[in-house]
């Protein structure tokens, strides 16, 4: 294949990989921001609701729990999409450069592989529960709203996969360029 060829290939991949960036992006927060909404919608519809008639939805704290599920999991991703999780950062300022590429990099992956646990024990609950036949809201599977688990703890745990890759293909550049920062805090 000729050079110019490949290079169109190369930033076709890289622009269809950013459209599929941007539309994951969208989704996510599409999500996040409509949950977030109907949770909001639903607490002050229950509250005006007991306030003014003395009762409220039945299935509504239910609901809302499933609903701070969701948010809290689908939130858990976004952040580790844009490598946003809490953290206790108190070394990395006096760090070099290249070393904190290392650690983060070193974090990343414990990280990953705990989230692949995570995901692990959570995919064998929701199994149980689906085994056990546990409903929710009246008689809706409950495995069904409990999948949010697994399948965010898999996400979490490939983004941060992902994540050290970077970190570790950026310090073998650096590294094989010869900007190998030997200095600590500037």
């Amino acid at each position: 294949m000729s050079e110019p060829a490949s290079q169109d290939r190369s930033e076709l991949d890289t622009s269809l990989l950013a459209t599929a960036d941007k539309a994951g992006r969208f989704i996510e927060n599409l999500c996040l921001s409509l949950l977030l909404f109907g949770m909001v919608g639903l607490a002050s519809s229950q509250i005006f609701l007991r306030n003014i008639t003395g009762s409220g939805f039945s299935w509504a704290d239910e609901a809302l729990r499933l609903m701070v599920l969701w948010v809290a999991m689908l939130g858990a991703v976004a952040a580790a999409r844009d490598d946003r999780q809490i953290a206790i950062d108190v070394l990395s300022r006096f760090m070099p450069e290249q070393a904190k590429r290392i650690t983060l990099a070193a974090m990343n992956l414990f990280t990953a592989t705990l989230s692949f646990i995570l995901a692990w024990y959570c995919f064998e609950f929701v199994a149980e529960s689906r085994e056990y036949e546990d409903v929710v809201l009246g008689d809706l599977p409950a495995w069904v709203f409990q999948s949010v688990m697994p399948l965010a703890f898999g996400l979490i745990g490939y983004r941060y996969v992902i994540w050290a890759i970077k970190r570790i293909v950026e310090f073998f550049k650096d590294l094989k360029s010869g900007q190998v920062d030997s200095g600590g805090a500037h």
